[in-house]
């Protein structure tokens, strides 16, 4: 009986170490989905991954991404579940502070528990790095904290993705992955005198994106967006940048590619292509129709 006891014992904790492994594994892959690596590493040399210090500039100012190694000084090393979850769902740090909506958890609030835990799996097992996070330099209205929580009051809604039932699964993955995951529309939809996007022109370009730079339209406008493009194009693009015409892609798209979806499976890929398809034209498009 003793001898059966320990056997299932052993079995158990095996079974427990081998979920946990898988569930790391997991968060490494969502890690990269969710572009961690590059808003979370400066852009200099021997920068250290996941410490921070990338300069995020924007009309409000300059805003630098923390350190989120598992640091107990300088990173994130003293967070719960708890705590991960809230900022990423609710823009809140351990502490209560709200977060400047540049982190963009107005995307991640989709994020399923599960994935999220995942990621905090994962960073949990990367090496400690003590880096003391940069200030933001903003503008003098965005000092204090209550200017974000009255942003957040007027712009912001806590909310899990749902999936769609009439659409399909590839349908519903994209939607998850460019939604929430990916954070896509941060980029490339639009925004108000207030920064909130603009969700009726969902990634139809934005004028001015990060760093001042023009983000492109990539809706299925046959003129301005990808409407030209075929799904495996697209899925090609998101593996190594490389447009219908044989082209490359350049500047901060290209990190994308390296570090978020370059990684990312081909099925994963594809339903982002597919969600792409699906969505309304861009104005341009709808007007010349």
């Amino acid at each position: 009986m003793w001898t059966r006891a320990v056997t299932a014992g052993c079995v158990l904790f095996a079974a427990a170490i081998s979920a946990q492994e898988t569930r790391i594994e997991r968060g490494e892959y969502l890690l990269q989905a969710a572009g961690c690596i590059s808003c979370h590493t400066a852009d200099e040399d021997n920068a250290l991954p996941l410490a921070g210090g990338r300069a995020l500039e924007t009309p409000f100012g300059t805003f630098f991404s923390p350190n989120i190694t598992p640091d107990r000084r300088t990173g994130i090393g003293e967070w719960t579940d708890e705590d991960f979850l809230n900022a990423l769902w609710n823009g809140l740090s351990p502490t209560g502070k709200h977060y400047y909506p540049a982190f963009p958890y107005t995307s991640y609030t989709g994020m399923t528990k599960v994935d999220a835990l995942a990621i905090k799996a994962y960073l949990f097992t990367r090496e400690p790095a003590y880096q003391v996070n940069r200030e933001n330099e903003l503008r003098w209205y965005m000092f204090t904290r209550l200017a974000p929580g009255a942003w957040k009051l007027m712009n912001f809604e806590s909310k899990r993705f749902a999936p769609d039932p009439d659409r399909g699964d590839d349908w519903n993955r994209g939607a998850y992955l460019v939604r929430h995951l990916g954070h896509c529309g941060e980029c490339h939809t639009p925004r108000n005198s207030l920064a909130k996007l603009i969700t009726e022109r969902e990634l139809a370009g934005n004028p001015d994106g990060p760093d001042g730079e023009k983000m492109p339209d990539i809706t299925p406008n046959r003129e301005t967006g990808i409407g030209r493009w075929s799904v495996d194009e697209i899925e090609l693009f998101l593996q190594i940048g490389m447009l219908p015409d044989g082209d490359f892609v350049g500047s901060l798209m290209s990190e994308v590619i390296d570090d978020n979806t370059g990684n990312l499976t081909a099925e994963d890929r594809q339903a982002i292509a597919v969600y792409l398809k699906s969505i309304p034209a861009s104005a341009t498009a709808q007007n010349s129709q």
